[in-house]
Formats: structure tokens, sequence, C-alpha cells
């Protein structure tokens, strides 16, 4: 069987392993499932292509992750984009119906505010807590200083605790 069909090979089995929680981060950035599989998809079609050249398991995860970051940007960019140049105004889109699902009900009220923060605090806060990286492996994703990420996540801690009512929830 050729290489370009074979379906047991590294990058499937990357698939296999990282998809789930690649799905999961793009939709904690994205906050719609189906453009998140869109992200993660795309971000496999590229490590596939790029396969010859850097062929190393560990670093293909690292790559993975900030490609998904990337595309998440770059999707927002377009729907702002898109936003910017509507002539008409559209309703806004309804969460997928499975959204629910993703997360329990405890938890929609601090997505609801982790949405509210600036693109850079979100995607420090989700690999931070979500993802479960150290300020090194956030600063290599974003290609920012862990400086940077100290102060990202500092903010957005303090947003947070203002717009979920303080310390005690109140």
């Amino acid at each position: 069987m050729p290489p370009e069909t074979r379906t047991d090979g590294p990058v499937a089995d990357l698939f296999r392993r990282h998809r789930p929680d690649l799905l999961r981060l793009a939709v904690l950035l994205l906050g719609d499932t189906s453009q998140a599989e869109d992200v993660v998809q795309d971000a496999f079609v590229a490590l596939h292509r790029r396969w010859p050249v850097l062929a190393d398991p560990a670093a293909a995860a690292g790559y993975l992750r900030v490609s998904v970051v990337n595309g998440a940007r770059s999707a927002h960019r377009r729907r702002a984009t898109v936003r910017r140049h509507l002539r008409v105004g559209e309703p806004e889109a309804l969460p997928a119906a499975d959204a629910g699902l993703l997360l329990a009900e405890e938890h929609r009220t601090v997505l609801a505010a982790v949405r509210q923060l600036p693109r850079r605090q979100r995607e420090v806060l989700v690999l931070r807590y979500w993802s479960g990286l150290s300020e090194a492996e956030i600063a290599r994703t974003l290609a920012v200083s862990r400086g940077t990420v100290k102060t990202c996540a500092s903010r957005a801690l303090a947003k947070l605790e203002d717009l979920l009512g303080g310390p005690d929830g109140h």
C-alpha cells in the first residue's frame, strides 16, 4: 500500500492520541464546534504534508498545538472581516446543539466570562488551565516571552474575578 493511503502510520497514531484534546482546545478558543473541527483537521493535514521534514512525534504534538492556536486566530480574523463587511445585519449564530454537552452547567458561566477576555489572555488561560502547559510551553506556543504569559494570565484572572463577582463568587 502506498504511504499516502496508509492508516496505521505515525500521523494516524498522533491523530488518534491528540485529536480529542486539540478539538477541545479549539472549541474553547473558537466557541464553535464545526469551526474547531476544521481547524484541527487543517492542523493534521499540514502535519501530514510536513511529516517527511518533521518526522518527530515529540515535536509533532507541539507543532499541532501551535497550528490549532494559529488556526483559531485566523478563524477569528476571518469572522471579524466578514462582520465588518456585512451590509445587512444577521442574527447571532446559535451554539451547536451539542455544545451544552461539552461542559457541565456550572462551567458555562465561566466559559462565557472567558470568551469576554481579549484573545491573548483567553489563549493563555486555555493553554495553562485546560491544556496544562507550563509558562515556557505557552510562551513557545504563542511566540511570546514568559513575562508576557505571566502578565496575560494575571490580567485575565483579575478580569475573570471581576466578571464572575469577586473571589467568593458574590
